[in-house]
């Protein structure tokens, strides 16, 4: 992944993280407000030695000392200091269970001792941490002394009460929320990558790419009215979604540049992606710009062509195929304008044979010699073989594949289906994009949004 799908990942999840962030910061919060506070109180204690009387026999001193501190801090957690620390302060408890808010530490190169107690209690944990610290010079003194008249060489005092804490220490609130906020954004950022590498969905050119080396010829921006006005050329064609249109007729000018004949079959992977009304569009465009043209509506199975360019459908490629008429008198100029049609005529029991059949090659290459540019409105590649046996009679397909529906898994299947006989794909046409959200496509990508010229009186 490049830094452009990190940022890609964020803006189509920026709610997820959000709410997670928010989510992870009141847990933490929740959690200090209903925590049994801690309070934390430390007695300090030093220790030294006895009977130098010189400089040298001072460092000796000073350096065993250094040396002992830490055997002595590991002492106040036995039993030893523990169980007199309980009877002087008249608590009912246990050794095991006060050595859980017990402890002690000797920071390096000193000879000072921390002797700190956790409790729920302000001042029990100042009364127990004092308490605890006089039984620990109390058990040094005694295991420290091995004569009776010298005594212990190494003197323990203490040199700080605990005081009464006045402020918890746990749960530390601000920390807390901190933490779920970081956490909440950690698990946003997890399951958006997660989202992210699992959606196999093709959403624009970028996901094309991993499929094929073919290229994105045009892309076709999503109208909620595309099914109710599918011909956008002639019912808005000022409309960003006619002007897609416009880009993909100029694209295709420059497709296969050295092929003789302009011939491409439009299909898709799956039914519902846009390929009748496309190449419906894609044919008035092309109209427009003064070229011959002639849409075949090569789909005999679920045939949509006439009905969009409304048009009469009961003669048409079918009755071509098996003699019933002539292609002249099946085709139907569409207006005044150079585009003809060729719709499927009767639904036949065997399409994928007449649509391979010799007659149909024949065909092909009479409407090559008759027009500029053919067009062939064909049936999805998956669910049937109609389109990539005609594909490789044609010798060009142009694959629909519509954004944000279509899995890549699809659309390698589809085009394994044409290479399976040879078929080749020309390019690829991204319909139903988004104008709005983080995969969104700007106007200027594949068109330009016109706008009625404002009138202002003077």
């Amino acid at each position: 992944m490049e830094l452009q799908d990190y940022l890609l990942v964020l803006r189509k999840n920026w709610a997820l993280i959000l709410v997670l962030s928010v989510l992870g910061a009141g847990l933490g919060y929740a959690y200090s407000a209903f925590a049994e506070p801690v309070y934390t109180a430390s007695a300090k204690v030093f220790v030294s030695t006895s009977g130098a009387s010189s400089a040298a026999e001072l460092q000796q001193g000073n350096n065993f000392t250094q040396q002992r501190v830490k055997t002595y801090a590991d002492l106040v957690k036995t039993a030893a200091v523990l169980q007199p620390t309980i009877d002087a302060l008249g608590i009912s408890t246990s050794v095991e269970r006060l050595r859980r808010d017990v402890s002690a530490t000797a920071p390096l190169n000193t000879t000072v001792i921390d002797v700190t107690v956790n409790n729920a209690d302000p001042v029990f944990a100042a009364s127990l941490a004092t308490a605890t610290a006089a039984e620990l010079i109390a058990v040094v003194e005694d295991i420290e002394t091995t004569d009776s008249v010298v005594g212990s060489p190494v003197r323990l005092t203490t040199v700080q009460e605990a005081e009464v804490p006045w402020a918890p220490t746990s749960p530390n609130t601000r920390l807390n929320i901190a933490l779920g906020l970081l956490l909440g954004i950690a698990a946003g950022l997890a399951i958006a990558l997660l989202r992210h590498a699992l959606d196999t969905r093709v959403r624009n050119e970028r996901d094309v790419d991993l499929v094929t080396e073919r290229p994105v010829i045009g892309g076709i921006v999503f109208d909620p009215k595309a099914k109710e006005r599918p011909l956008v050329l002639h019912a808005d064609p000022r409309s960003p979604r006619a002007e897609s249109f416009r880009t993909l007729r100029t694209n295709l000018q420059f497709l296969d540049a050295g092929k003789r004949h302009r011939s491409f079959v439009v299909t898709s992977s799956l039914p519902s992606e846009g390929k009748s009304t496309t190449a419906a569009n894609l044919a008035i465009a092309l109209a427009d710009a003064g070229a011959k043209v002639l849409l075949v509506g090569a789909d005999l199975r679920r045939p949509k062509m006439a009905d969009y360019m409304s048009i009469e459908g009961g003669v048409g490629l079918t009755d071509v195929l098996v003699g019933r008429v002539t292609v002249k008198d099946a085709t139907q100029q569409w207006g005044r304008t150079g585009l003809h049609l060729l719709p499927a005529g009767t639904i036949p029991p065997n399409p994928s044979e007449l649509l391979g059949s010799t007659v149909m090659s024949e065909l092909i290459e009479d409407l090559q010699r008759e027009y500029d540019v053919v067009l062939y409105d064909a049936p999805p590649l998956l669910p049937v073989t109609d389109a990539a046996v005609l594909a490789r009679l044609v010798g060009g397909a142009i694959m629909v594949v519509a954004a944000g529906r279509t899995r890549r898994q699809q659309v390698e299947g589809a085009i394994d289906a044409l290479d399976n006989v040879d078929a080749p794909l020309s390019g690829v046409v991204l319909t139903m994009l988004p104008v709005k959200g983080p995969d969104a496509y700007g106007y200027g990508r594949y068109g330009y949004a016109y706008k009625e010229p404002s009138t202002s009186k003077k």
